[in-house]
Parts: C-alpha cells; sequence; structure tokens
C-alpha cells in the first residue's frame, strides 16, 4: 500500500510451492553466473587451485631460449678463451668442456634390440648377400632362368671338338682344340666367382651369369680376369693352353651348369 494513501500497489500471495520455485530459480541463477564468471573471464585466476592456460607454453618458451642463450654463451666464452689463448702463445690443443643441450639427455637412452628385431635384420641383410648380378632383382633373374632354354651364347674358342659331352664318363663339358695362344672368351655377361690354378686342371676361371648359369674354362695357360671382376660377353677371359695333369694336349675344357646341373655346351654354342 502507499503510505499516504493507503492505495493498494501490487499484490502477492506465498505458497509453499511459490518459495520452493522462487529459491530454486536464484540458485541455478547464481550457479550459472559463477560458473560463468570461472570460464570465461580473468576473475578465475583469484580463485585457488585455477591459473593460466598460457602460463605453461609461456614457461616452456622461457626455458627455450634460456638452454639456447646458455649454449650461445658458452660458445662465445670458448671462442674467448682460445683467442686469449693465441693471443698468449698458449697451445690449443687441450680439451675444453663443451656445454650440450640440456633438455636431451642421451646418455639415459638404453636401446635392447629384440630377438625378432634381430631376426628381421638377418633376413634383410641375407637376401642379396650372394648375388653376383650388378642391378639385377631375383624376379629378374628368375625369368632369364625360365627363358634360358632357347639362348644362343657366344663362342668361348673357335676350334674342333675332340671330346664332347658324356655325363656317363664324367667328362661334364667339352674339349675344343685352337691355335696356341687364342683368347679364350667369356660366353655370356658375369662375375668371375673363381680364377685359379689346380693341380688336374690348370689355370681354371669360373663365371657366374645370370639366370643361375655358370661356365667354367679349364687347362688355360693364362688367366685374364680376377675373381670379382665383372665380364661382358665376349670379353677375353684367358690364353688356352695345357696346364694340369688331366690335359693331353692344348685345348680348352668348357663346360656349362644351370640350376647346379650340367648342360651339353653344344646344345647352346655353334664352335
Amino acid at each position: 500500500m502507499t503510505d499516504d494513501t493507503l492505495e493498494e500497489r501490487f499484490t502477492f500471495r506465498l505458497s509453499r510451492m511459490n518459495v520452493f520455485i522462487a529459491l530454486g530459480t536464484l540458485a541455478i541463477v547464481l550457479i550459472f553466473l559463477t560458473s560463468y564468471l570461472i570460464a570465461f573471464t580473468p576473475l578465475r585466476e583469484y580463485i585457488p587451485g585455477y591459473t593460466n592456460v598460457g602460463l605453461t607454453k609461456t614457461l616452456y618458451k622461457l626455458q627455450l631460449k634460456y638452454d639456447s642463450i646458455e649454449r650461445d654463451l658458452s660458445a662465445k666464452e670458448q671462442f674467448i678463451n682460445s683467442l686469449r689463448d693465441v693471443i698468449n702463445g698458449r697451445d690449443l690443443t687441450e680439451d675444453r668442456p663443451v656445454v650440450g643441450d640440456s633438455l636431451k639427455r642421451y646418455g639415459n637412452i638404453k636401446l635392447k634390440r629384440s630377438a625378432e628385431d634381430s631376426m628381421l635384420r638377418l633376413e634383410v641383410e641375407n637376401q642379396n648377400k650372394y648375388n653376383l648380378y650388378k642391378g639385377e632383382t631375383y624376379e629378374n633373374a628368375s625369368q632369364k632362368r625360365s627363358s634360358f632354354g632357347g639362348a644362343l651364347l657366344f663362342c668361348p674358342l673357335k676350334g674342333i671338338i675332340t671330346n664332347t659331352y658324356n655325363p656317363v664318363q664324367k667328362h661334364y663339358g667339352v674339349d675344343v682344340v685352337a691355335k696356341q695362344n687364342e683368347a679364350v672368351k667369356s660366353v655370356l655377361d658375369g662375375t668371375v666367382l673363381l680364377s685359379n690354378w689346380t693341380l688336374e686342371t690348370g689355370y681354371v676361371i669360373a663365371i657366374q651369369h645370370p639366370g643361375n648359369l655358370v661356365s667354367l674354362y679349364k687347362h688355360n695357360s693364362a688367366l685374364l680376369k680376377q675373381a670379382g671382376d665383372y665380364v661382358r660377353a665376349g670379353d677375353p677371359i684367358a690364353i688356352v693352353g695345357e696346364t694340369g695333369e688331366l690335359v693331353t694336349g692344348p685345348h680348352l675344357h668348357f663346360e656349362l651348369w644351370n640350376d647346379g646341373n650340367s648342360i651339353d655346351p653344344k646344345e647352346y654354342i655353334i664352335f
């Protein structure tokens, strides 16, 4: 009511439900305002337990900057000390401590290789350990091996065949007689496996070719290539001769082996 005229201004009626709704609404509003102040205003920094979210990032940047300044200062100090030694005529060979990166402690790193890792490393290292072909993969070698049956090889020595291929009598090649001091040539590109002298066959040279093909040249008077040399088809590799105990005159004993099996050279070479 108005104090002077006692006129009624407004009227409200209290009940238990009205009081409960009013207090509940007030509590919700207060909770919302408090949460808003904590989440979106700088006032949250004054509440115990809350801090600035960018403080950690700033601290990390300052630590990096401090570390860089420390290393730069150490390098300049070392330079000044070296310059002082030069001026004073002292020796510069003495070791000086170098300050490393304080954030990286490599001495605490412990590497332990597992058994599976060791087996994988060994398998990868042994994949091309005995690959004697330059730039050739296993797939390429398999393709050449399958297509070798119809290939014609380079003639190692022009001459007369005096003894043919006869595996029953353990004669796994052909004997070719030619003029003295004739050059023996490689039948295909490959790598020299063996270049040595033996008591029975004299000077012997063996070449590993693509497609798992191996050619042998025995009873030579001289060898022109060494083990490990890479030769092309038609390159001179030896001089025909009559060295070794199992020889009846100057000739070349020539053998071909494919996949570990001897084959008749006359099927692939026109002598």
